[in-house]
């Protein structure tokens, strides 16, 4: 069984999936007209300005706290184990590969969120509910490609959002500290059941909270150690990038080998085109769907091309990668150990802090999905079941679950991109409508008298 959820895992993760995320996101820069950078400064501004943040229109959370989820459930292991698993496989180059995928990837994002929005409807509860499985559904009709992507979604949140998270988390804490697992994932369980058990509005108060602290701090010390070693720094820039065309770092210079596991632990990372984030787009307050979607591409930026490029580039300053005996989390602990004596600490508390924030984001993403699935009556009980998962995770040995958890990951992907290469017309469209609005509200700024 296990040989076979391996070799399922590397079909559905192999190039056809792939190519699938990275030319949808390509397909719509394109038709967006390389829409991402040339706002990116907006959406900055929008995201993390206080007076921009929009508390009047319809919707159950702010812009910002709709970014932070995101970016809770987005931030996790594949920042630290994942950009090091890459550079072993791949390379120095895979992570200008990694790089590419965010920038190509940010459109997809931006793409999710406004269907997300627009597409989104009021639940019984009075909360909203969105994302692929409502714009699945309502924009192109095809119910049952809806419930496949909800399926998979509810499935891969008790893997990737809960048990293995609480395994990392527990296994981190024992290496560093010697507390017993079960210890350690009862205080976690208790921790997300009282963020959880509050709904969106408890999970992005604390994710508004939380996120920034555990980002800044990451990215810091990474700077730290960065600046502390900047003789080191032009050389590993210089062969990330040769590297990444020449495949030389890989045995028999497979190039192949430095874009794939460039593109996948990209994709693995921010999530554009998996259809995780539109979920928590979808219940931001906002007066048009494109303004949220700009905030929400933002995450892809700040996960890959800032948090993700500080893990990268030290691993290639380090050039411990090399050493076969260590890859993933271990690797990125002994290479900032190398270059700043007990830099590991910032790996440690890192990993602890990215995937107890992960446990909080993909617990409103599963909720959603089995609440499309099932109505609204089965929020309490999905939430029950997801918290006793982050204490049976914690003392498993979850090598199995991880592999599951990558192949719904996959499965989830698929239906969402499909949805958005149909739809793709429909974003253009909205895209247009939020231009000509932000025009008028420049015009209106500079001339007060002129009304809508």
């Amino acid at each position: 069984m296990t040989d076979f959820l391996n070799w399922l895992s590397g079909v559905v993760w192999g190039p056809p999936t792939l190519i699938l995320i990275v030319g949808t996101g390509l397909l719509l820069t394109l038709r967006l007209g390389f829409y991402q950078f040339s706002s990116l400064p907006y959406a900055l501004k929008l995201a993390f300005s206080k007076k921009d943040q929009d508390h009047t229109s319809e919707g159950d959370i702010s812009h910002f706290q709709s970014l932070m989820t995101a970016l809770a459930a987005t931030i996790g292991t594949g920042n630290i184990a994942g950009v090091a698993t890459a550079v072993v496989l791949g390379g120095p180059g895979a992570v200008l590969w990694m790089w590419v995928t965010a920038l190509v990837g940010m459109a997809t994002k931006y793409a999710e969120a406004i269907l997300a929005v627009k597409y989104r409807t009021v639940g019984k509860n009075g909360l909203m509910a969105g994302g692929p499985m409502y714009y699945i559904e309502k924009g192109l009709g095809w119910k049952w490609l809806a419930v496949l992507f909800a399926f998979f979604g509810s499935v891969a949140a008790f893997g990737i959002g809960s048990s293995v998270q609480s395994n990392s988390v527990a296994a981190a804490v024992e290496n560093s500290f010697g507390l017993n697992p079960w210890i350690t994932g009862i205080i976690l369980t208790v921790f997300t059941a009282l963020v959880i058990l509050g709904g969106i509005q408890s999970i992005g108060r604390v994710t508004s909270i939380f996120v920034p602290f555990m980002a800044i701090f990451y990215v810091l010390g990474g700077l730290a150690i960065i600046v502390m070693n900047l003789d080191l720094l032009p050389h590993a820039l210089g062969l990330i990038f040769s590297d990444a065309f020449t495949g030389q770092a890989v045995a028999g210079g497979a190039i192949g080998s430095v874009i794939r596991y460039g593109v996948a632990r990209g994709v693995f990372s921010n999530e554009a085109g998996m259809g995780s984030a539109p979920i928590a787009a979808a219940a931001a307050k906002t007066d048009h769907p494109g303004r949220q979607a700009l905030i929400s591409m933002t995450g892809t930026f700040l996960d890959t091309i800032v948090v993700c490029s500080i893990t990268g580039i030290t691993l290639v300053m380090g050039g411990m990668y090399m050493d076969d005996k260590l890859t993933g989390a271990a690797l990125t602990t002994e290479t900032f150990n190398k270059l700043l004596p007990g830099g590991g600490w910032i790996v440690t508390i890192g990993i602890i802090l990215f995937a107890y924030s992960t446990v909080l984001g993909w617990a409103y993403y599963g909720e959603k999905c089995f609440e499309y699935l099932f109505g609204n009556k089965s929020i309490t009980i999905y939430r029950i079941v997801y918290v006793a998962t982050v204490l049976i995770g914690a003392g498993m040995n979850l090598g199995l679950v991880w592999t599951i958890a990558d192949i719904f990951n996959a499965l989830m992907a698929i239906p969402n991109l499909i949805g958005l290469v149909f739809l793709s017309g429909i974003v253009v469209a909205e895209t247009r409508s939020f231009k000509q609005l932000r025009a008028q509200e420049k015009l209106q700024q500079k001339n007060p008298n002129i009304t809508a």
